[in-house]
Formats: C-alpha cells, sequence, structure tokens
C-alpha cells in the first residue's frame, strides 16, 4: 500500500516537470523566431535604402548648349576631269618621219614644228634632181606644225616609221577646253537648276572652285546620269580622267538652330522626335521637336526654339522616360 501510494504522488509532480519543460523549450524558439525575423526586417531595410541611394543618383549624362549659327545642306557627287576639244595631227604626205621633237604630256604652241617628213619619191631619188638643176631646189622634206596649242596626249608614231598621206601622227588636247564632268543623276536635276558655283575636291586635298556651264544633251543609259560642265580657273596642271568630289549648296541658312544628331531621339518609325532638356540640375524631360535638314553630324531644330542656356542631353539619354533622374558629367 505504501509502494502505491508513493507512485500516486510522483505522477503529478512529473506532469508539472514536463509541462514546465515544454513552456520554457516554447518560449525560447519563440525569442529566436523573433530574432531571425529581426534580422530579415534590418536586411530588407538596408537593400531599400541601398536602392533608394541608386534611384537618388541617377542615370549620367553629359549636356550641351543649342548652337545658333549659319547651317548649309549640300550635296556630293563624282565628276572626271576632261578636254572637250582635241586636234589630230596627220600627215600631208606619203614617206618617212626623219625626225619628231614630242613626247607625250609636252606642251605646244600654235605653229610649233612637230615632225619632219620626206616624201618617198625624196627619199628614192636623192639628190639626183637637185644635182641635174639646182634652181628647182627639191628636197622633198614636209615640215608638221601644230594647228592648236595644248598637250600631246597621244603618240602614234615615231622617227623612220613610214606614214600615209592623212595618217594620224598625234592628238593634241586643247588646253582652254579642259573642264570637270559631273555624273549627276537626272533625279537631281532640280538641286542644280539655278546654281552657277561649286566646290571640287581633288585626292591631294586640293579644294577649287568651279563654275557651273551647260548640261550635256545625252543620259547614260545605265546609270540615267547626265554629264555638267564645271569649268575651273586654275594655273595648276590637272592630268585627265582625274575623278574629284564635287560639293553642291543644296540649302543654305543665314542662321538655324542646330544641335549634335546624338542629342536628337526617335521611336521605330523615325516620326516623332524628341530631345532630353535639364530642367533643374538632376531632372531632365522630354521635349518633342521638329527636325529639319541634316549635315555631317549635325542636325537642325525648328522647333521649339530652346533659349542658349538650356542643356540638352547628348549621352546617357537614350532610354529615359519623361522627367528621368540624371547625375550631370563633365566631359574630359
Amino acid at each position: 500500500m505504501n509502494k502505491k501510494l508513493l507512485r500516486l504522488l510522483l505522477i503529478p509532480a512529473l506532469c508539472g516537470l514536463t509541462a514546465c519543460g515544454d513552456h520554457t523549450a516554447g518560449k525560447a524558439g519563440a525569442d529566436n523566431g523573433k530574432d531571425s525575423a529581426g534580422a530579415k526586417s534590418d536586411s530588407a531595410k538596408g537593400d531599400a535604402a541601398g536602392t533608394a541611394d541608386s534611384m537618388d543618383a541617377g542615370t549620367p549624362v553629359t549636356v550641351t548648349a543649342v548652337s545658333n549659327a549659319p547651317f548649309n545642306d549640300s550635296v556630293e557627287l563624282n565628276a572626271v576631269s576632261a578636254f572637250l576639244q582635241k586636234s589630230y595631227v596627220k600627215a600631208n604626205a606619203n614617206g618617212y618621219l626623219q625626225s619628231s621633237d614630242v613626247y607625250l604630256g609636252k606642251y605646244v604652241e600654235v605653229g610649233q614644228p612637230l615632225f619632219t617628213l620626206k616624201t618617198k619619191e625624196a627619199q628614192s631619188i636623192g639628190n639626183a634632181i637637185g644635182q641635174l638643176d639646182t634652181t628647182l631646189r627639191f628636197s622633198g622634206i614636209n615640215t608638221i606644225k601644230a594647228n592648236q596649242h595644248g598637250y600631246i596626249t597621244q603618240l602614234n608614231h615615231q622617227s623612220g616609221d613610214y606614214v600615209q598621206d592623212g595618217e594620224q601622227l598625234a592628238v593634241i588636247s586643247d588646253r582652254n577646253s579642259f573642264v570637270f564632268l559631273l555624273n549627276l543623276p537626272y533625279e537631281m536635276r532640280p538641286i542644280l537648276l539655278g546654281k552657277r558655283a561649286a566646290i571640287l575636291l581633288l585626292p591631294d586635298g586640293t579644294r577649287l572652285t568651279g563654275t557651273i556651264g551647260p548640261l550635256m544633251p545625252t543620259v547614260d543609259s545605265a546609270s540615267q546620269t547626265q554629264n555638267v560642265v564645271i569649268r575651273i580657273n586654275t594655273n595648276n596642271s590637272i592630268p585627265e580622267n582625274l575623278i574629284a568630289k564635287v560639293r553642291i549648296l543644296r540649302t543654305a541658312r543665314p542662321k538655324a538652330q542646330s544641335l549634335p544628331k546624338s542629342a536628337l531621339l526617335t521611336d521605330e518609325t523615325e516620326s516623332n522626335f524628341w530631345v532630353m532638356k535639364l530642367l533643374d540640375s538632376a531632372t531632365a524631360v522630354k521635349v518633342p521637336v521638329k527636325k529639319g535638314i541634316e549635315t555631317g553630324d549635325r542636325v537642325e531644330v525648328l522647333s521649339p526654339i530652346f533659349d542658349p542656356d538650356d542643356k540638352i542631353l547628348v549621352t546617357g539619354n537614350y532610354g529615359l522616360p519623361d522627367t528621368a533622374k540624371v547625375k550631370v558629367e563633365t566631359k574630359n
């Protein structure tokens, strides 16, 4: 009976100890959960603060001002140098060329002796006729002279060659007929009409001013280009068949506002254009613009009219929304 009584007394005591242990463990777990949640909350607050700092920093950009200066639009085409008039030197009898003081590229004047020709009869008979009758003064030697001033651009015979009457001996290109022939696409005729001057740029960097002359009455069937005569006034010797760049003024604005092309933004269809303008030191806003002519690396802005102090984004502007946070950087 004593053992049974002892067991009955011990069972409630053990139950109380177990309950106390469970309560302590639960409290400890709750405390641990609270600490973990607090740590996560602190981490989330840190990430949010970093994101806010990044947003406050803004997109790095560079800016420029609007330029108000003369603005010209020109078109560049090719032109080939050529002599429009050429003179052909021909033999005046059948015979042999005894001497020729000519060479390719030589400049000759009108009436300058070029060739001496001994007829075949004089070559065969020799001085027999002169010995029979000294009054005849027969030599059988003819002098062929230049009938035009210019450069010898073609030479067909040399001393000692036998030639026939009327055979071509050389070609003289008239210096006064030297021009550049501009290859003008026919659809660009309206650009040239009314123009009187053009700028020619030679491959060696020489710039010449040319006067636009008449249009040739034919068009190339393959390229559909029409030759236009451009005359130049220079004492420098320019070879034939030289290709030069011809710049023809298309539009001239005495004063226009323009921006670098990198400042102009557009949509996929290139029907709407805009720029990003600084509203203050850290905010850029979208401003729709109307584009004018383009030349080189600049573009004309027809509207709106910007103030000289306005700052327009030139880099870092792509993809920015309206009212974007930016950070202006100084160009090195």
